[in-house]
């Protein structure tokens, strides 16, 4: 068995995570060309990854791993997690796959705002002109003047992309306490739970093909979770976000061949304003970080 270490194995993972959630995407989007709701997306994203979920926990660090001494931070962390999947699947049924994954890519931005909110961190003005350039960058996303994007998806992928910052937020004090183990089973758990409760009213029979998109993208959405969390344990936040915007590419090119949807331009020159302002926001973030915890001159 192949063992990944460092930041090199670290790096490597993220790719793997991000091509991972980029097959998740395109086999949830091609489920909604198949009449399947978000929240059954949610249920069964859920039900077909817990497996590949437990053979991890069980392979690795054990079941005790899962085990938590902050059950309410979970449940606020679930809930804002759970929400903001939910959203972001309304606005992959609704959206063209590559402008769906762009406007996901937003969540840097709110998680800056929240940060000044909430947590009363100080925003220089490096990263206040990042965050104005990544909505300029969703501007260009959402084709002014020409033919435009069904505003009610454009809604639903930022509100996702908001809640999925108040997740980032969050994990930065969940995670100084909890295993990666507890936080991802407990999630998962939490989408399987209130994809059930709302299956009664969204959900319906389908065909066996949309549910093999279901099952593939459950179990893909599995992976990319485990090697996302896995590949912060060996590399700095710092040294694997950046492999994160790869799913911008993934979407481009599987909805060009899976679903014979070209990008348009205005998506393509939004998304790199976007994936630029994002960019720039984490190196500004590992600046900051540096000055925090540099060691003072010798008087």
């Amino acid at each position: 068995m192949i063992r990944l270490e460092g930041i090199t194995g670290g790096i490597l993972l993220r790719i793997v995570a991000a091509g991972s959630f980029s097959l998740m995407s395109g086999l949830m989007k091609l489920a909604a060309e198949a009449g399947v709701s978000a929240p059954e997306m949610v249920f069964y994203r859920a039900l077909f990854g817990l497996p590949v979920v437990l053979i991890w926990v069980l392979a690795g660090p054990g079941i005790g791993a899962i085990t938590t001494r902050r059950p309410l931070m979970h449940l606020w962390r679930c809930a804002l997690g759970v929400t903001g999947i939910l959203c972001l699947f309304q606005g992959l049924s609704l959206l063209p796959l590559a402008e769906a994954t762009t406007l996901g890519f937003t969540a840097p931005m709110f998680a800056t705002l929240l940060s000044f909110l909430f947590l009363k961190e100080t925003v220089g003005w490096h990263r206040w002109l990042a965050v104005l350039v990544g909505f300029v960058g969703v501007m260009v996303v959402m084709r002014p003047g020409g033919d435009p994007l069904p505003a009610l998806g454009v809604a639903f992928a930022l509100v996702g992309a908001g809640f999925s910052a108040g997740v980032t937020v969050t994990l930065r004090h969940l995670s100084k306490t909890e295993h990666v183990a507890a936080i991802v089973f407990w999630f998962f758990i939490a989408c399987a739970v209130a994809g059930a409760v709302l299956l009664p009213a969204f959900g319906s029979l389908h065909a066996p093909l949309a549910f093999a998109f279901l099952a593939g993208g459950g179990m893909a959405g599995g992976v990319a979770q485990l090697a996302m969390t896995e590949s912060l344990r060996l590399a700095p936040v710092s040294a694997v976000t950046p492999f994160d915007y790869l799913q911008i590419a993934g979407a481009v090119l599987f909805g060009w061949l899976a679903l014979s949807v070209a990008p348009s331009w205005s998506a393509l020159a939004g998304a790199a304003l976007i994936v630029g302002s994002g960019l720039y926001t984490a190196w500004r973030e590992q600046v900051r970080r540096r000055a925090v915890t540099a060691p003072a001159p010798p008087l």
